[in-house]
């Protein structure tokens, strides 16, 4: 095939990050690009993106207009974290006709946080013929899909436990409030009730990712959130942090089976946690036969991840059969480095050559 055509919605730190990786790739092209920001419409994509380069691509602020006027294979889509706020953009998206990767958290396994929307959106992507997936290096990789692909050398596996110590200090205003950074104490008990705060978005779609890959029954999920309080100040471009306010979330998730855990994912996130002393790094503790552990440090950088499983994951989509997929219904995630058409063909074709 020719170059993979793009278009991305949504210039966030994230979004923008995904543009750069994909104008330094080879047999992918950015063809149009979307943001609702009054600072980055009508201004040509280079300039949004910082680098010193007219890239005659005019960043728009009408998402459907552009949707139905460009053709392109894939939109990347990074605007928000749940099913209920991106199913809009996905539909539109879908009956044109075009396959969708999104870093909505709950979209890597949106059962869980809307089957009737979920099943909607499988419905529509084979309609129309196309792929839909929800990925990004947690939940989409660090605690699901790398916890799956060790699995596969034990014999059996009794519980799982992983724990994900990271640094928020790249993600942008979205993440920041959901995760409750920069606010009070007070106020992030009070978000916690009211649902404003909610720590890591992704136990509930990576708890019964995994469950269902290995086919591990669980009852319910049970999740913990407690503010992690700074001593120091921190700031990053989106926040900014005293002393006794909150820099972060201690969040577990517990899938539990007859009243124990089976499946326990922590994930301990704030932003500068070396301004405290504390390390980062992602573990993997597999009680099986044989036990199996894992231990990365420091952790699985979040910004580079997420950008990374999202775009490496685009030839595999777009050369999958159609539907709502996640990370589990589709080939290993790996790094591109030659043509991402090349890639393409390979998936569709099985070319080895």
């Amino acid at each position: 095939m020719d170059k993979v055509k793009v278009i991305m919605c949504g210039l966030g730190a994230m979004g923008s990050g995904m543009a750069k990786m994909i104008l330094d790739k080879k047999g992918i092209e950015i063809v149009a690009a979307v943001d609702s920001s009054e600072n980055k419409i009508g201004k040509d994509l280079g300039e949004v993106l910082g680098i010193n380069s007219n890239l005659k691509i005019i960043v728009s602020g009408n998402f459907e207009e552009t949707i139905n006027k460009t053709k392109a294979d894939i939109v990347i889509l990074a605007i928000d974290s749940f099913v209920k706020n991106v199913y809009p953009y996905i539909k539109h998206i879908v009956q044109n006709k075009i396959n969708c990767i999104t870093i909505a958290e709950e979209m890597a396994y949106p059962y869980t946080a809307d089957k009737d929307l979920a099943e909607e959106m499988n419905k529509l992507a084979k309609e129309n013929n196309v792929t839909i997936l929800g990925t990004g290096v947690n939940p989409g990789f660090v605690l699901d899909t790398l916890i799956i692909t060790l699995s596969a050398a034990c014999r059996k596996v009794q519980s799982i436990t992983a724990s994900r110590v990271n640094d928020l200090s790249p993600f942008g205003t979205t993440v920041m409030k959901t995760q409750g950074v920069g606010t009070t104490v007070e106020d992030f008990e009070k978000g916690i009730k009211d649902g404003t705060i909610v720590g890591h978005i992704g136990f509930k779609q990576s708890i019964p990712m995994i469950a269902k890959a290995l086919g591990i029954e669980i009852d319910e999920i049970i999740e913990t959130r407690e503010p992690i309080v700074s001593n120091t100040y921190r700031e990053t471009p989106y926040v900014k942090v005293e002393p006794g306010m909150v820099a972060g979330c201690a969040h577990i998730g517990y899938g539990m089976r007859n009243g124990k855990p089976v499946i326990t994912l922590e994930h301990p996130q704030q932003i500068h946690p070396e301004s405290e002393g504390v390390d980062t790094g992602d573990y993997i503790f597999i009680k099986g036969d044989p036990d199996m552990h894992l231990s990365i440090k420091p952790e699985t950088p979040g910004g580079i991840g997420t950008m990374a499983v999202a775009v490496n994951m685009i030839p595999q989509v777009i050369a999958s059969s159609a539907g709502l997929k996640t990370m589990v219904d589709l080939p290993i995630p790996h790094a591109i480095e030659n043509g991402f058409n090349d890639a393409v063909k390979y998936y569709k074709e099985g070319d080895n050559e």
